[in-house]
């Protein structure tokens, strides 16, 4: 006797996220092992446009636009510049969390990452505010949780966070003193 669903019944179906090209990302990985001195350089231009609104062109892409709140005398019309900073440890995080679940060939249905970042202003950006020091100035705490799912353990899971985590470019470049030089053109 064949058991019989009825055309109405609910079906469960599993959607994983687009995965990145595997074969690209082992030859991307062999590249770095046989010289892992290798560096790129990322570029921005930022141009001012008046008041706190400032646009960043990077490579061909639309502008990445940021303002302040009103507040802090913005117009608040995009993202402050301490939001953009965390966007982009988001997006490395996302990145590298999706590098390493190919690497470990999971697949991944849900992927969400959620930032907090502790930030201050009392030295009014050096315009007459209160003197700090370089160490009491940015981001002195931050949060990260993120929201993973996929066809591995959570154990399997939270390695590959804790891995894309330690190797993130963004994310030890905020951990981590680095040469940095400004000059007047």
């Amino acid at each position: 006797m064949s058991e019989v669903i009825a055309p109405d019944a609910p079906t469960t179906v599993k959607a994983y996220l687009k995965p990145i090209d595997g074969e690209g990302l082992a030859a991307f990985a062999a590249k770095g092992r046989a010289n892992p001195a290798s560096r790129g350089t990322n570029k921005v231009h930022t141009v001012m446009q008046g008041i706190y609104r400032s646009l960043s062109y990077v490579g061909d892409h639309q502008p990445v636009v940021v303002d302040e709140p009103l507040h802090l005398f913005g117009e608040n019309t995009a993202p402050a510049p301490g939001e953009i900073v965390l966007s982009g440890l988001g997006g490395c995080l996302a990145v590298g969390i999706t590098a390493v679940a190919t690497w470990k060939q999971v697949k991944l249905s849900k992927l969400e990452i959620f930032l907090e970042g502790d930030i201050g202003n009392p030295a009014a950006w050096g315009a007459g505010g209160a003197p700090k020091g370089a160490s009491e100035m940015g981001f002195q705490a931050i949060r990260v949780k993120v929201a993973l799912e996929g066809d591995a353990s959570r154990e399997v899971l939270n390695e590959i966070v804790q891995q894309a985590n330690f190797y993130s470019p963004v994310a030890n470049s905020m951990r981590n003193p680095i040469a940095f030089e400004i000059k007047l053109d």
